[in-house]
């Protein structure tokens, strides 16, 4: 059975309020916009072959770096930063 967009809005909308948990909306905003804006930037330069990127990322500061740290963390296999 196919899924309905109403259902799937319905779905994004618990999930998101699931993460958000106790946090102030205003506050989740700015973390997610933050998160897609370092996303974007990543996706962006992470192969630029310009003369000089104008946005440079430092090492292990891209959005697969935290997703792998994240994992880490999470698998226990790595330790907190700190």
């Amino acid at each position: 059975m196919a899924l309905k967009k109403s259902q799937l809005y319905a779905f994004l909308w618990q999930s998101c309020d699931e993460l958000r948990g106790g946090m102030d909306v205003s506050q989740y905003k700015d973390y997610v916009l933050s998160m897609l804006f370092i996303k974007y930037i990543s996706d962006k330069y992470a192969d630029y072959d310009g003369f000089k990127p104008p946005v440079i990322i430092p090492e292990g500061a891209g959005f697969n770096d935290m997703l792998q740290l994240r994992a880490g963390m999470i698998s226990g296999t790595e330790s907190t930063p700190g």
